[in-house]
Formats: structure tokens, C-alpha cells, sequence
């Protein structure tokens, strides 16, 4: 998993998860939405749930390239 990892580019990545994180741009992206409705507890409905996971996964991974950058000594 590890190599994976190293071999995805993080510019690539952080594209990824800059247009995904932030889609729709209008009228407001999803990940503030479902991130404004996990604070405030209604976060229930299984469809709201995987679009919250759908649109933080590549930011999720950017982390964890950052994390892993920095235990190789690549950052």
C-alpha cells in the first residue's frame, strides 16, 4: 500500500482533491455541506454519509502522502 502511495504524483493528488473536495462550486461545494451537517448532527441519511466519504477521499490521501513525505525524508 505503501509504494501505491509513493507513486502517485502529489501534484496530481492535490488537483484531485482540490476540484473534488470543492464540487459543485455553486452554490456551495459538497464537502462544507456534509461537513456543516456532520457538526450539527444531521448526517443520517446513507446518501449524505457517501458523498461525505466521496468528496473527502483524495484529501484523505494527500494527508497521508504528506505523512508519508515526511517519514522518507521526501518533504
Amino acid at each position: 500500500m505503501l509504494e501505491f502511495l509513493d507513486k502517485i504524483p502529489l501534484a496530481g493528488l492535490a488537483l484531485v482533491a482540490f476540484v473534488l473536495g470543492l464540487a459543485p462550486f455553486y452554490p456551495e461545494p459538497h464537502l462544507v455541506e456534509k461537513l456543516r451537517m456532520l457538526v450539527q448532527g444531521q448526517l443520517r441519511k446513507p446518501i449524505d454519509i457517501f458523498d461525505l466519504l466521496w468528496h473527502s477521499w483524495p484529501l484523505v490521501l494527500v494527508v497521508l502522502k504528506l505523512v508519508r513525505m515526511r517519514q522518507t525524508g521526501a518533504l
